[in-house]
């Protein structure tokens, strides 16, 4: 069994940054980044399950399809977001339920583009 790391992301977080931009870059960017291979996985999975092959679309199609998937499908998105919410310490957790409406939009967000970049 691997034991998985946060990443360091160095450069995200200045001053005037507000308290929500400093929790999604240095609590949510880094544990998408250590997942990244998970949710590669995951999203290839359920491609596979649907019969979905993204080969077979042009670039803007593609992005069409993983953008529909990764809002309309909201059991697969709980799917995502559990692999990510799951990585919080318990204050992490604690500030997250403050404003979880926003931080779930940020989180989709963030796997949406990371998908899309890696299908491209």
């Amino acid at each position: 069994m691997n034991k998985k790391e946060r990443p360091i992301l160095s450069n995200l977080v200045n001053t005037g940054t507000s308290d929500n931009e400093k929790f999604q870059n240095e609590v949510i960017r880094p544990i998408i980044k250590m997942q990244h291979d998970i949710l590669v996985e995951l999203f290839h999975n359920y491609l596979v399950n649907k019969k979905i092959n993204l080969k077979n679309y042009s670039k803007e199609k593609q992005k069409e399809t993983i953008n529909a998937i990764l809002t309309k499908d909201n059991h697969f998105k709980n799917v995502l977001l559990g692999s990510v919410i799951g990585h919080f310490s318990l204050d992490e957790l604690s500030f997250y339920h403050q404003n979880p409406v926003e931080f779930k939009r940020r989180i989709n967000q963030i796997i949406n583009l990371r998908i899309q970049d890696y299908i491209s």
